[in-house]
């Protein structure tokens, strides 16, 4: 016999408050829970509190399912076209998507964002709705599945990812590969040097250490981190020595 919903409702908001502390109170998701499903909505700070959120409600014994409509407040306002214009300037200008067809999803048509290239390996199609970023179509390796992520969420205006892109041929995940792509992000990233940061992955648990000039680069190459498909925490080491 399920226990009853007001039951289930306060053992969850208890896992909130311990996960998302001061964030819960200030941002306050809202619950519902019917037949084992748990719906989650609302907006919280970062993408660190959206997984975190998630994976508390999911630990409860009675949630069978969870609906996910937790979005991330954005760093910045901005509308959907513009927020597409900058996805797209990032896609068409990553070398590593070169061999990728990239499309932008308009209702029921496909609009290409460039010409295919000749040794197509791949196709990313883009949608833009409510600040909201879905990727979906087809890549050579989680790599490229995580870095377009990634590109999606470093646009201050984003207010989710929803990352749908398969593999093909699929491709088994593993704790190297999550440590390749951060490697990888973080050396992208203008705002880090990765040459200071090293990288450990076990469990899907980032742990990141070394020394870096200020806060920010510390903050920007945690949230990179955490921007990651696959990845569920974060543990921030690095140390600020101006």
């Amino acid at each position: 016999m399920e226990p009853p919903e007001s039951e289930v409702l306060e053992e969850v908001r208890a896992r909130l408050r311990t996960v998302l502390g001061s964030e819960y109170a200030r941002d306050h998701p809202r619950l519902a829970f019917a037949d084992g499903v748990l719906t989650i909505e609302g907006e919280v700070e970062s993408v660190a509190a959206k997984k975190r959120a998630l994976r508390a409600v999911a630990a409860s014994p009675a949630v069978k399912g969870v609906v996910d409509r937790l979005h991330v407040r954005p760093a910045q306002a901005m509308g959907d076209r513009e927020i597409r214009d900058h996805l797209a300037h990032a896609f068409i200008n990553e070398p590593a998507f070169a061999e990728l067809a990239l499309f932008e999803r308009q209702g029921e048509q496909l609009v290409p964002l460039r010409a295919s290239p000749l040794d197509q390996r791949g196709r990313i199609e883009i949608t833009v709705a409510d600040g909201i970023v879905t990727l979906d179509g087809t890549v050579p390796g989680l790599d490229y599945k995580r870095l377009a992520g990634v590109l999606a969420w470093w646009i201050p205006g984003v207010r989710d990812v929803v990352n749908g892109i398969a593999v093909e041929p699929p491709e088994e995940d593993s704790d190297g590969a999550i440590a390749d792509a951060c490697r990888l992000v973080l050396e992208k990233d203008p705002l880090v040097n990765a040459s200071q940061i090293r990288i450990g992955v076990r469990d899907r648990r980032v742990v990141l250490s070394g020394v870096v000039p200020t806060e920010e680069e510390r903050r920007a190459a945690e949230n990179d981190a955490w921007f990651l498909f696959g990845v569920d925490e974060v543990e921030n080491r690095i140390d600020v020595h101006r």
